[in-house]
């Protein structure tokens, strides 16, 4: 990790910059797998699967194989997942909007209620790790949310086949259809629609700069996403109080997601940080997954700065996940207002967050948490605004608008209101 010891404030932007791929052709493959699809329907999504995948056959998933997934799950696992559900669920279903209601004024009504979007489109990673955590973070807020359509799409391997996991998982949260379809051409499929898949009026999911880049696209196409999203980061703030075997043990944790991803340790102590070092090396030896924890530890930093830096400094970071092992936690908490999810004390490892705890893992990446706010069951529902007005209502309201109306020069606005008022006196 580079290290860096107290910048200058004017060079925090440059400092804190996210590891940007190269990657000038991104919109070209974008546009022409979209292009594809729109032609072609599911032969042009079946060429890229076979292509990318591997795999030629049946891109929906059968009954028959999500049964055969929940026969072939240790149970405990298949434990561990209803656990984590159940929690995920607790929390989500604690949003639920019970709507609101007020008289503005007398005879005038207003509400407000939640509608579920109808159509969802789940992606759920799974090329070098089956993310079927990922299910459950989407499917039961979106199952909560009563939306009627909750479509997924997940990469197979070559021979068709999906994690079990993944299929336990979606057949546990109320999925409604799973397709074998990854990449570029599944956000596409998910889209426009195909003979097989639904297009669907919002999309969900994580995934590689592909796959970002294809749900911006499909914006041109008049379907929302959840966020704009790219490679996954943490921000480990901790100071002496700090167990130095803990932080790199969570800075790992994210490091494995990809090469692309990044971590940054910002702490006071020059010390600490060796520690933190060292510990980094002994840790990586036992991953599986080490070349690519080493590939992302590559584009990650240590901050070394003044204690009093460090809510200014998280804040024009504005991390995805933020660890906070420090004595000043509580104030921290109150200064800090970018960042997508937060872990307090020793004791809160981000997997807790990832898997179990029930707060959501799907946030805003890239410095996104300055304006986005992570998946919640609001993502799922839509707002609508109602009124009614009384006829004693319209009499108190009426010469309102008529005045605002005639000082816009909006002739046929005040008439609405002008001839229900005669109406009225007559």
């Amino acid at each position: 990790m580079k290290r860096i010891i107290n910048p200058e404030k004017t060079n925090w932007k440059s400092v804190l910059a996210r590891p940007e791929l190269d990657q000038p052709n991104l919109d070209t493959v974008v546009r022409e797998v979209f292009h594809q699809v729109a032609e072609h329907g599911d032969s042009g999504v079946a060429t890229y699967v076979k292509q990318f995948q591997g795999f030629k056959g049946s891109l929906s998933v059968s009954k028959e194989e999500i049964e055969q997934a929940k026969n072939e799950l240790a149970a405990e696992l298949k434990n561990a997942i209803e656990m984590a559900a159940a929690n995920i669920r607790s929390f989500h279903a604690a949003q639920t909007d019970e709507g609101m209601c007020l008289d503005t004024m007398e005879g005038v009504h207003c509400w407000r209620k939640s509608k579920p979007i109808q159509k969802v489109g789940l992606y759920i990673p799974g090329g070098t790790a089956p993310l079927f955590s990922t299910v459950l973070m989407l499917g039961i807020p979106a199952k909560l949310a009563g939306c009627e359509k909750i479509i997924m799409c997940t990469p197979c391997d070559a021979s068709g086949n999906v994690h079990p996991a993944m299929l336990f998982a979606a057949d546990l949260v109320g999925v409604t259809q799973i397709f074998k379809i990854g990449g570029i051409q599944a956000i596409a499929a998910m889209t426009l629609g195909t003979e097989t898949v639904t297009a669907v009026y919002k999309l969900f999911g994580p995934g590689n700069q592909y796959v970002t880049a294809a749900k911006q696209f499909a914006q041109k196409y008049k379907v929302a996403i959840d966020m704009p999203a790219g490679p996954s980061e943490v921000m480990v703030v901790a100071d002496d109080s700090a167990y130095p075997e803990f932080v790199a043990a969570d800075l790992l944790s994210q490091a494995e997601h990809g090469q692309d991803s990044q971590v940054v340790l910002l702490t006071n102590s020059e010390l600490f940080a060796d520690l933190v070092e060292d510990q980094l090396k002994k840790q990586l030896e036992q991953l599986p997954r080490k070349e690519i924890a080493e590939a992302a530890i590559e584009n990650s930093l240590t901050i070394v700065c003044k204690t009093e830096d460090f809510s200014e400094l998280i804040n024009t970071y504005a991390p995805e996940h933020l660890i906070l092992s420090t004595e000043i936690n509580e104030k921290l908490i109150e200064e800090v207002v970018n960042a997508g999810s937060v872990f307090i004390g020793n004791f809160t490892p981000e997997s807790a967050g990832d898997y179990a705890s029930g707060t959501n893992h799907t946030l805003p990446t890239n410095g996104y948490a300055r304006q986005y706010s992570g998946v919640s069951l609001d993502s799922f529902v839509k707002k609508i605004t109602y009124q009614e007005i009384t006829e004693q209502g319209l009499r108190n309201i009426g010469p309102i608008i008529e005045c605002m109306a005639e000082a816009e020069q909006l002739e046929a606005h005040k008439q609405a209101v002008s001839i229900r008022l005669k109406s009225l006196n007559a």
